[in-house]
């Protein structure tokens, strides 16, 4: 997945993820699993797309980025 493959991705996750609020989350079965799937998977495509980004600065090949699990990529501290 190359780097505007990813923008793609993290902007439609988050066009979902703005549906899925749109339309009142209670009212929705499943909604609130959802919402948080959507939220850990952006931040996780915006991980990814860093790690690429460090990759390019420092000369290494990209590509050996990949996403990493939901526990690390949420227990980064902000």
């Amino acid at each position: 997945m190359d780097d505007s493959e990813i923008r793609d991705r993290i902007t439609a996750l988050t066009d979902e993820l703005k549906a899925l609020r749109e339309l009142e989350v209670g009212a929705v079965p499943g909604g609130s699993a959802r919402l948080e799937e959507l939220q850990v998977a952006i931040d996780q495509h915006w991980d990814l797309l860093r790690q690429r980004q460090a990759h390019e600065e420092f000369g290494t090949n990209p590509d050996a980025a990949g996403i990493r699990p939901a526990g690390e990529v949420e227990g980064y501290l902000q």
